[in-house]
């Protein structure tokens, strides 16, 4: 017995021991200062943080400062969790606190070769956590720090063919190699899906994109490209055009910076003016602002230095935080006003394209360019001496007008077969009402009656557009369960853009409804042929219109099988679901 004791005593005494000792070692690590420098500040502006850099950053930012949070919020392709970091002085982290203030929202590494926001947003937190910045009283910031954590993981040196630093990077497709900035319409990732959780989750007020722009070259280190006001519309989209532009040129201005629009051409010069970037849906910014978010995509000039290429996205992400401060709730005022706006409107305008009749001046900084023979293919080549820069008008043709216009209806009704339709709507917090019994009703229905295709994949798609329909009125059965989607709530905008099908990203454009394509039952010739001729002989209209066809087109006369197929589309035989486009509207 006495020698049992004496085994439990020594038992308790080294396991008391053990447990000090492991105790104080975990005590030591907290109290252990961590070093809130970046790599890219370590380097002196030559390299970029890897992405377990940056997550430990923001972990060890949020455990020291109370004002920062970092939480997971959906996964991604890679198998990681998206992230979210928060910067609220306050240090509240709760949907109320969204509401009582301004949210901005920053998104990085979308193409994590494209580093220059990932390193540029950790020093902002920072900044703010240490009070080295005036802190904000009416604004949270919040910042997924990679986005594209597939692609980031994926480091390299060489990918960025023309990019002038940092040393190493991510590649621009994620792990299922998409370019996620083509995702959020038709949401294929993992990622799309984790960031519309986050985006509707904080209903920001300002969103912006961090990007490195490829294609011409000129002075600026510096360009933007802010969704157009034509589409954004209403009080909103008056706001961006009559102060918020002017405010960030002032902004970046007095921190010495000239910013110039996104410098869309690709193949030739700037010196004969260029459009506008027009931001689909697909887009990031376009996404944002069919929820009426300001949306800002921010382009660094590839061939500039890499430290003054952060150096610049840290000052626009900073001015657009002054701007927030500046108008403290007004941006969310028009927001919901905004969003009442669309809800409101009868039309709604889609298809926009730039209006050439309009244009503006700006002042631009560019290089001479000029043609001298390839040493390697010996054919002209354009080249830009940055040796003798110039500074001169050029047309910029930022006016976009809507080619169509589609009228609100009350109610789209889709049949609860086409679930991934609806998983994307839910996603996107659309109000979805399923019908409670079955139900006989007058809808619209669209016909497909011409669309044309890629003829090379995009993005895993083969993507239609130039989609032509016919609408008429049919009675449809509704089954208990399909969906009804009122339309004239806060996502009106996107479920229009979706839901149509002649909109440029609608989920008929990206291949959603494919299968109403292909035709399912077809006739044999040697049988429909004696149906046919019945047909002609019971309908004398018919007849002249087969005849009247027959003498306008040499070759559907010479074509004994069109002439049948054409009859059969005719005839009551025709299956209903061919081109039948499978929602329908409740006018």
């Amino acid at each position: 017995m006495k020698s049992k004791n004496t085994f439990y005593l020594i038992f308790l005494i080294f396991g008391l021991s053990s447990f000090i000792s492991c105790d104080f070692s975990k005590y030591i690590k907290a109290e252990k200062k961590f070093d809130f420098n970046t790599t890219f500040e370590k380097s002196n502006g030559s390299k970029t943080a890897t992405y377990q850099e940056v997550i430990t950053f923001y972990q060890n930012l949020a455990q020291q400062f109370p004002s920062v949070s970092i939480r997971e919020m959906g996964f991604s392709d890679s198998g990681k969790p998206l992230h979210l970091v928060l910067y609220n002085p306050n240090a509240e982290f709760t949907p109320s606190a969204f509401q009582e203030k301004q949210v901005i929202l920053i998104n990085n590494g979308i193409h994590p070769g494209e580093t220059d926001g990932i390193d540029a947003s950790m020093m902002l937190f920072r900044d703010l956590a240490q009070n080295k910045i005036d802190t904000p009283k009416n604004t949270i910031v919040a910042t997924i720090p990679i986005y594209n954590i597939g692609g980031a993981l994926n480091r390299n040196k060489y990918s960025r063919t023309n990019q002038n630093g940092p040393e190493a990077y991510g590649f621009r497709g994620n792990a299922k190699n998409y370019d996620l900035n083509r995702d959020f319409i038709k949401a294929d990732s993992r990622n799309a899906l984790g960031f519309t959780k986050i985006f509707h989750y904080l209903d920001p007020a300002i969103f912006i994109d961090n990007h490195v722009t490829n294609g011409a070259n000129y002075q600026y280190t510096l360009t933007h490209l802010i969704t157009q006001e034509q589409k954004l519309d209403g009080p909103l989209g008056r706001f961006l055009k009559n102060e918020f532009q002017q405010e960030i040129k002032t902004k970046l201005g007095s921190k010495n910076w000239d910013v110039t629009p996104y410098v869309n051409i690709f193949g030739k010069t700037p010196e004969q003016g260029f459009d506008q970037f027009l931001d689909l849906p697909r887009y990031s910014v376009g996404y944002a602002s069919l929820f009426n978010t300001l949306g800002i995509t921010v382009e660094t000039h590839m061939l500039k230095d890499y430290k003054k290429r952060v150096q610049a996205t840290y000052d626009y992400m900073l001015s657009c935080l002054e701007i927030s401060e500046e108008y403290p709730q007004q941006i969310n005022r028009l927001k919901e006003k905004n969003t009442e706006f669309h809800q409101n409107k009868k039309w709604h305008k889609t298809n926009f394209k730039s209006d050439k009749s309009i244009s503006s001046t700006l002042l631009f900084k560019g290089f001479k360019s000029y043609i001298q023979k390839s040493e390697v293919t010996g054919l002209d080549q354009l080249y830009y001496d940055d040796s003798q820069p110039y500074t001169k008008e050029i047309p910029f043709y930022n006016h976009y007008i809507a080619k169509d216009s589609i009228r609100v209806p009350k109610a789209y009704l889709i049949p609860q077969a086409w679930q991934g339709v609806i998983a994307r709507l839910k996603a996107n917090e659309i109000i979805l009402k399923p019908a409670q019994k079955d139900t006989l009703l007058e809808v619209t229905a669209y016909r497909v009656i011409d669309f044309k295709t890629l003829n090379k994949p995009f993005e895993g798609h083969y993507l239609h557009y130039e989609t032509k329909i016919h609408k008429k009125k049919i009675l449809k059965q509704v089954r208990k369960g399909d969906i009804w989607v009122p339309a004239r709530q806060p996502g009106i905008n996107y479920i229009l853009e979706t839901l149509e099908p002649t909109a440029p990203d609608s989920f008929f454009n990206w291949n959603f409804f494919d299968s109403i394509l292909q035709q399912k039952e077809h006739f044999s010739s040697y049988v429909f042929d004696q149906t046919a001729a019945k047909l002609l002989r019971k309908n004398p209209d018919l007849k002249r219109a087969f005849e009247a066809k027959k003498a306008a087109n040499p070759d559907f006369k010479a074509s004994a099988y069109q002439q049948l197929d054409w009859l059969h589309k005719q005839s009551k035989h025709y299956e209903k679901a061919h081109l039948l486009y499978p929602i329908f509207r409740l006018e």
